[in-house]
């Protein structure tokens, strides 16, 4: 009976240690995801007319986060670059961006976070279209932005930081600016300008039904010290259609408003069938 309780007890024991000298969970999350868009059109003696085309386009979508108490920090990277080529024409950029948003937050209240953010925004490659003056080079343009804020998060679906003391950098190589004329306004000859203003940043990803999310990124911006009224939007919508873990069809749309790079709505529509990888 005594060997019995000893081995009882001898038992207990050692759940109750491997219990208290488990592992603490990690505080970092990270999930990504990388898709091969492509879409293409061939035509041969069509009468109703068409020229034939073809493009490609690698995305990559990396969130990597961090928890612990009452505090919050979110990143998340975004990278893609996509080329079309049309029958007889020069090769083309269709996509080319790099940025990465980082938000750090403090429980406050409810839903809301003390918080501070960083922005950086460039594209990859120089401008393949030979007949247009669009950015040339690596950070030509270049958007870096950092304040303090307010973030209310409901979930990692849904929240909205809000910066109303934000500094912008713009940065441009100074050879790109012209005489009289200012290069996504860099005055000439300088390859920076300072801006101080308010920003919003907002992010809502949801299902619209099974096998079919919709992610929305719109950001905000209004310059104090020059113009506050022209607000700077910038909103892309991603829309995937599942057909298993590795095909989906996507749809990215994208438009942008910024008076000093262009009086008006600049808008890039790409839809294809993406091979996905996720990690």
């Amino acid at each position: 009976m005594k060997k019995i309780l000893l081995i009882v007890l001898s038992v207990q024991l050692g759940i109750s240690f491997a219990q208290n000298t488990e592992e603490p969970q990690p505080n970092w999350t990270k999930k990504g995801i990388i898709t091969f868009l492509v879409n293409q059109s061939s035509f041969e003696n069509w009468i109703a007319g068409g020229i034939s085309n073809v493009s490609g386009a690698l995305g990559l979508n990396y969130d990597f986060n961090y928890q612990k108490n009452d505090w919050t920090w979110e990143n998340k990277l975004i990278a893609n670059f996509g080329l079309t080529k049309i029958k007889d024409q020069d090769i083309q950029k269709s996509s080319d961006l790099l940025e990465w948003n980082s938000v750090v937050g403090k429980k406050a209240k409810g839903y809301w976070y003390y918080s501070a953010f960083l922005n950086f925004k460039t594209q990859f490659a120089d401008d393949l279209n030979k007949d247009t003056k669009g950015p040339t080079k690596f950070l030509s343009p270049g958007y870096l932005q950092f304040g303090p804020g307010l973030l209310w998060k409901k979930s990692d679906h849904l929240k909205v930081n809000i910066a109303p003391a934000t500094s912008r950098l713009i940065i441009v190589d100074k050879d790109l600016t012209e005489p009289d004329k200012a290069y996504f306004g860099v005055e000439e000859g300088k390859s920076t300008r300072y801006e101080f203003g308010a920003s919003v940043g907002a992010y809502y990803k949801l299902d619209l039904m099974k096998n079919i999310s919709m992610e929305n990124i719109l950001n905000l911006y209004s310059n104090y010290l020059e113009d506050p009224q022209n607000v700077d939007l910038d909103y892309t919508m991603n829309l995937v259609m599942s057909v298993n873990d590795f095909i989906s069809a996507n749809l990215s749309y994208q438009t942008i408003y910024d008076d000093n790079a262009f009086k008006g709505l600049q808008t890039r529509q790409v839809f294809g069938i993406g091979i996905n990888y996720n990690f």
